[in-house]
């Protein structure tokens, strides 16, 4: 199985970012979904939320984002270690931007795919075209309140992986998987020789063990971007938080890679 972490860029400032990436490279994850931060995230839970807030405070802008992927990118020996970079963005970014300007930026600093959570999965396929013209994935998300007739349209404009968000609500750490999410991957298995990659709610290796034979990978965002959350004291300190996800990361990737 694939373990893919989510990170949120410019939290707590973009230097962390960039080496908490290469932390997550070291510890040999397979792919890094970077969060670009946004006021009004479509379906992220609060941990994620007040990290994009905490970002914003500081005035990330996306072309700060970018510049930051296209420096590690640029270097040869850290490139080479790098496992593909996913963007996760909102369409509102992507529209300001421009669709078409937006894929090449990103295929010329380096990602790989794209993930925009609030643009209809059953009405990508204009934008999907462009992420393809520029050699990038759109990967597409499907919930389990998604009718079979909507996950039908949603997998034409599929790429990449498909993102199975794991219950009806938004990011977070949850103690327990729902037990339907069995028979959902088992019916999207039927429909799609994509991936299949689980999130929302992935938090622990008893979860990885409980998808093993059901899920292609798994996606962990709150218990990683929780660890940049400021104590009580407010002061956060980046090295000791880019240490604690390393060990997290090690020991997901020791489970899902067995």
């Amino acid at each position: 199985m694939a373990f893919m972490p989510f990170v949120t860029c410019g939290d707590p400032d973009m230097p962390t970012t960039l080496a908490l990436i290469e932390e997550l490279a070291d510890q040999g994850v397979d792919l890094i979904e970077v969060g670009f931060p946004y006021s009004d995230p479509i379906a992220d839970g609060p941990v994620i939320q007040a990290s994009y807030t905490r970002a914003l405070d500081n005035n990330l802008t996306v072309g700060q984002i970018m510049d930051g992927i296209r420096s590690l990118t640029a270097d040869a020996s850290t490139a080479q270690k790098l496992p593909p970079l996913v963007a996760m963005v909102s369409y509102a970014i992507v529209f300001r931007w421009g669709p078409e300007e937006f894929a090449k930026q990103a295929r010329d600093v380096g990602f790989s795919g794209l993930i925009i959570p609030d643009l209809p999965g059953d009405e990508a396929a204009e934008f999907a075209e462009i992420a393809r013209s520029c050699g990038l994935d759109l990967v597409q998300l499907i919930a389990p309140t998604t009718p079979p007739e909507r996950v039908e349209r949603i997998l034409k404009s599929a790429g990449g992986f498909v993102y199975c968000v794991s219950v009806a609500g938004t990011t977070g750490v949850r103690a327990e998987l729902p037990a339907e999410l069995h028979d959902q991957l088992k019916d999207l298995r039927g429909r799609t020789d994509l991936p299949l990659a689980v999130g929302f709610g992935i938090s622990t290796p008893e979860h990885v063990d409980a998808l093993r034979d059901v899920a292609d990978g798994v996606i962990v965002g709150s218990a990683i971007v929780r660890q940049f959350e400021p104590p009580p004291d407010g002061k956060t300190d980046p090295a000791r938080a880019v240490k604690n996800v390393g060990q997290l990361a090690k020991a997901m990737v020791a489970e899902t890679h067995r």
